[in-house]
């Protein structure tokens, strides 16, 4: 069987992470969604998202295909539940379409379709803040995935570890003189990561392969450090999709990082409001701030956004792709991509000299930066115009 993940309705909810990348790209525990759906499945899956970034996600449709929204993590009852699918099938969330079998070049006529309601609740991701307020239960999930009748790389003599047994640690990870707390959920070491000495770790907690803990790092679960980023400081409950640097002190809580980013020393983050009041974050939807229900509400910093030394972010901020951020004071709390500047003010940050440091960022993990990846942020410097000033 075939198998497409499609994007759904919430792809726009989740922007500026889906600028980027299909909804089935977005990190959540220690695995993207799709990495999730391709282990439950045992194939490998394509991509239904926006035009302009199916030259890199294509889809490849087959005679016979089911379509899965992609904003859905898999369990054992749901991917039951969806391989037992025949022609003119779907399996629905109460008016959410989950997923439905699909004949090459069908067209799919709802009011004809056999529908079956889900068996068991399911983990979605239906808002940006979703990816930090879910981490934990889908770090768990993960876990269990992964680590399932296999052995952990024996834990490290000088590293002081609590309930080791819900402690994996892959082949080729570094971990001296740090303490590790699976107490309160587990702790994944990935491979060839590296925990430098004086950290401390509370689960859940993914360090994913190639990713390095700094000295002395703090880290509150649920928390998730993506392939090949280095983070220091003090971070609680955040995800890093990958390849995003946090390498020196200062906060970050409640927040979620995209794929090359680079926050400077001493960066801060503030996740509650001086007055305790629920967050609201700024919505590509409504083109406004939406209550969020949440108290605790941090940073959301789109693909290859940085900011500058001692930068201080809001409560609740949202930072479009490509912006860089520096000076002193709080700048507003929405950066729209390919922005320039700080609290005195943005200008518009060119593609030229954009692309330019993304070409040396990429070229320093042995990536190149391609004529695909420079048109998709071509793509995105055009569509968000209108949310800059000049």
């Amino acid at each position: 069987m075939n198998y497409i993940l499609f994007d759904g309705s919430n792809r726009d909810a989740l922007l500026p992470f889906t600028y980027t990348r299909p909804v089935a790209d977005i990190r959540i525990g220690i695995l993207t969604i799709r990495e999730k759906w391709e282990l439950y499945l045992g194939v490998t899956t394509t991509t239904v998202t926006e035009d302009y970034l199916s030259d890199k996600y294509p889809m490849v449709e087959m005679e016979q295909n089911i379509m899965i929204n992609a904003s859905y993590i898999p369990n054992d009852a749901l991917v039951k539940q969806i391989k037992k699918l025949k022609p003119n099938q779907a399996v629905f969330d109460g008016d959410i379409m989950l997923a439905f079998y699909s004949l090459e070049d069908q067209e799919i006529d709802l009011n004809t379709l056999e529908i079956f309601q889900i068996e068991e609740t399911v983990l979605n991701v239906e808002t940006t803040w979703d990816i930090f307020a879910k981490n934990g239960e889908a770090i768990i999930a993960d876990f269990k995935l992964l680590t399932a009748d296999r052995t952990s790389e024996p834990i490290p003599e000088q590293t002081v570890a609590f309930n080791s047994e819900d402690i994996f640690i892959e082949e080729g990870a570094v971990l001296p003189l740090c303490v590790l707390n699976a107490t309160n959920g587990p702790i994944y070491i990935g491979k060839n990561a590296e925990i430098m000495e004086g950290s401390m770790v509370r689960g859940p907690f993914a360090l994913c392969e190639g990713s390095t803990l700094k000295m002395g790092t703090k880290i509150y679960g649920p928390t998730t450090v993506g392939p090949n980023s280095k983070v220091g400081g003090e971070i609680n409950n955040s995800v890093f999709f990958g390849c995003s640097n946090k390498g020196h002190d200062g906060f970050l809580g409640n927040s979620v990082i995209g794929e090359w980013c680079n926050l400077g020393a001493g960066t801060n983050n503030s996740n509650l409001k001086n007055n305790y009041a629920e967050v609201r974050l700024w919505s590509y939807e409504t083109e406004n701030f939406a209550k969020t229900g949440l108290q605790f509400c941090g940073l959301m910093m789109g693909d290859h956004s940085k900011c500058g030394i001692n930068t201080m972010f809001n409560t609740g901020t949202v930072i479009g792709v490509s912006a860089n951020i520096f000076g002193s004071g709080f700048p507003r709390n929405f950066i729209p991509s390919f922005s320039w500047g700080g609290a005195k003010g943005f200008t518009t940050y060119l593609t030229a000299k954009a692309f330019e440091v993304a070409t040396e960022v990429m070229k320093r993990r042995g990536l190149e930066f391609s004529a695909q990846e420079s048109a998709i942020l071509e793509h995105v410097f055009e569509n968000s115009s209108t949310y800059r000033t000049n």
